[in-house]
């Protein structure tokens, strides 16, 4: 169990079992997968199930004796290299799985999902509008997949939903446009309809093979919770950084010194760039140069890649660590 997570938005990750299955743009570069291929296990990517041990299942009841000792609630991540709701899991597992979650109370469990559409039909018989210290989330990295998940997951009662949108591959618009057609299916009030989300997580890829995020995407989101009364967390830009929030010293120290003999050349980049639209068209190598990349209208935005440490989390210039309120 990872107590000492790096994960912003949690305390804490569990993993009652590990192993998935790619179902989306957002897993093309799963870094559960890339661990299971070093660790020489990729066969945990191809359909097996793996449950993990069983003293690496009595760790969230220590936890949850350590957070009643200390008299606070520590949110827990759980299925970081899996999916809860994934359909090729052995359901007795899932039922273990929840019994260990109602028999720590004092942990707020994190359960985010690619397959919102399983949720309903997983649930325990006593979850009724959702028990207190679940949190149920569902991975959102584009419009399609809002369409495709948001109505799924506000239609499952819980205590607290939320969004991740991360890797954010793309413009997400209205979600509360999401939310009004999903509370129009349910036959609640769209005046109300807010109230059926209270989270959103935004942030950018990391690891081999990172797409950049353009920062509409993120202020986007970001304003899109302000209006509506969500809290908001940027999580981080990822691989890529857009030159708007480097420093000036930053962007000196990724590119080569000029030569002594020509101190007016053009100096070489060290690193990877790309000049990224707000519509997701994307510009490499010599394409960055030329017209179109910097087409009028097109909010063009010059991305470099200099790793997940230095690009930081700052967003227009400062961070977003909303939380909701626990609900237990």
């Amino acid at each position: 169990m990872g107590e000492q997570t790096k994960i912003e938005w949690t305390d804490a990750t569990f993993n009652p079992w590990v192993g998935c299955t790619k179902i989306s743009p957002a897993c093309d570069h799963c870094y559960a997968e890339g661990w299971a291929k070093r660790a020489g296990n990729p066969e945990l990517w191809r359909g097996e199930r793996r449950r993990t041990s069983a003293v690496n299942w009595r760790m969230p009841v220590k936890l949850n004796a350590f957070a009643s000792a200390q008299g606070r609630r520590i949110r827990v991540f759980c299925a970081s290299m899996a999916d809860v709701f994934d359909n090729q899991v052995p359901p007795e597992w899932r039922a273990d799985l929840w019994a260990l979650i109602r028999a720590t109370p004092m942990l707020d469990w994190q359960l985010l999902t690619k397959r919102p559409q399983n949720i309903a039909k997983m649930l325990p018989e006593d979850w009724g509008r959702g028990w207190p210290n679940v949190w149920l989330g569902t991975t959102v990295e584009n419009q399609a997949e809002a369409k495709r998940r948001i109505p799924h997951l506000l239609a499952t009662p819980a205590a607290v939903r939320f969004l991740s949108c991360e890797p954010l591959l793309g413009p997400v618009f209205p979600i509360t446009i999401e939310i009004a057609n999903a509370a129009r299916a349910l036959g609640a009030p769209v005046g109300e309809c807010v109230q059926l989300l209270h989270w959103v997580i935004a942030g950018g890829e990391s690891g081999p093979g990172a797409r950049p995020m353009h920062p509409d995407w993120a202020r986007s989101l970001r304003d899109q919770c302000a209006v509506a009364g969500v809290p908001f967390h940027f999580k981080q830009w990822g691989e890529w950084a857009p030159v708007c929030e480097m420093s000036e010293e930053l962007i000196d120290a990724i590119y080569h010194p000029a030569p002594e003999r020509s101190p007016e050349a053009i100096r070489r980049c060290k690193v990877s760039s790309c000049v990224l639209h707000a519509t997701g068209d994307r510009f490499d190598g010599a394409a960055m140069f030329q017209r179109p990349a910097f087409e009028q209208g097109s909010r063009a935005m010059t991305m470099f890649s200099i790793g997940k440490a230095r690009a930081g989390r700052l967003l227009d210039g400062r961070t977003h660590d909303q939380f909701p309120g626990s609900a237990a």
